[in-house]
């Protein structure tokens, strides 16, 4: 066995001396939260990056999320997919709502939008789709269904940071999108997240809802918690984002090393980039189909070798032991979701992932 392992991921980081620099003036301020220089500093840079109108920072991409759903009002009914992390589902569930899920299609694995109206009752409020290993959803049939239904939008774009198509941000879609910045993703402050939102009267409520709801010393005229990203972490945002698209080029290399020793094998389905998009090549996801080794057989290989691959997403959600009996939680209704959760695994992708250390991955898939 190879004593060196190779994660399924490896966080992006700074020079040292670049972080510290960016901290230093932390030790003379003193200021180490509460929305200090560095957070500033970086909502605005991330909203110029992203070409968004609004984006409110938070201490992680769940707390985004389920403040989003709560400043939008949103109390009935939530249209979903379970191929998804439990983030999603769990935001849903904890703001008081209710999952409705709708299965996946087979080709990018994201939302099948042929299969949201028949879901649609009186009580549904709102759409939250999943951009899905870089996969944006299909935009266009979303926003004509919420139109025709008055529903809301939340996209569930942890996923698709720093990724556009067509020259649009994927920040920019829908109502309002929710971005990870956990240190696993292409983009981090080690923890932490954000919402993008078309409505500026928002703002204000989800400032509220992330700092207790105090405006002054004397004035607490909101209820609201606490999701404020610290000090150090948005100075490590600042430091990555300066090295973001290096970062990006970086995984397209071994995510195109990948593509050509896998390609055209049978019973191997890889994931093709959509037209239009610029990927932020975040995953390689593999789907074995049909292959001489089953998914789990892969995984047990790679894994002997000291090659930490990825069940992602398995189980689905709608198949999670807490909501085990729970009426509308029943993988047998999302029947391609389960099948691709089976079937699925995420090779190693990370910048620094050497492209020898690729194909010794692929001969070992493929000997």
């Amino acid at each position: 066995m190879n004593q060196t392992p190779i994660n399924v991921t490896r966080s992006s980081m700074p020079d040292f001396e670049e972080y510290c620099s960016e901290i230093r003036e932390l030790w003379d301020t003193r200021f180490l939260t509460n929305m200090g220089s560095k957070h500033l500093q970086l909502e605005k840079e991330l909203k110029t990056y992203l070409n968004t109108p609004n984006i409110t920072l938070f201490t992680n991409g769940h707390l985004a999320l389920e403040n989003i759903i709560t400043a939008m009002g949103l109390h009935g009914e939530i249209i979903t997919s379970p191929f998804t992390f439990a983030s999603t589902t769990h935001a849903i569930v904890r703001c008081g709502c209710t999952p409705v899920f709708c299965d996946i299609n087979p080709v990018d694995y994201t939302i099948d939008v042929t299969k949201i109206e028949p879901l649609i009752t009186e009580k549904t409020v709102a759409i939250l789709p999943i951009h899905v290993y870089g996969n944006l959803c299909d935009i266009e049939a979303i926003e004509a269904i919420a139109k025709r239904h008055s529903l809301k939008v939340i996209y569930d774009a942890a996923h698709t940071f720093g990724e556009t198509r067509n020259g649009i941000s994927s920040a920019n879609f829908g109502d309002a999108s929710m971005f990870s910045f956990h240190a696993t993703k292409v983009f981090h402050t080690i923890e932490g997240g954000a919402v993008c939102y078309a409505d500026d009267t928002l703002k204000t409520k989800l400032n509220d809802l992330k700092n207790f709801g105090i405006h002054g010393p004397e004035s607490v005229p909101d209820v609201g918690g606490n999701a404020k990203l610290n000090e150090f972490c948005a100075a490590m945002g600042l430091c990555n984002l300066r090295h973001l698209e290096g970062e990006i080029e970086k995984r397209r290399q071994v995510y195109d090393r990948y593509l050509s020793l896998l390609s055209g094998v049978s019973g191997i389905r890889l994931n093709q980039i959509q037209p239009g998009v610029h990927s932020n090549y975040g995953y390689f996801p593999v789907v074995f189909d049909g292959y001489r080794y089953s998914r789990d057989e892969v995984f047990d290989l790679l894994a002997s070798e000291n090659i930490i691959a990825r069940k992602y997403f398995y189980p689905i959600t709608n198949a999670f032991d807490c909501y085990k009996g729970i009426p509308g939680f029943d993988p047998s209704s999302t029947p391609v979701a389960r099948h691709i959760a089976e079937h699925t695994l995420c090779l190693p992708m990370f910048a620094d992932l050497s492209l020898s250390d690729v194909e010794r991955i692929c001969s070992l898939i493929l000997r």
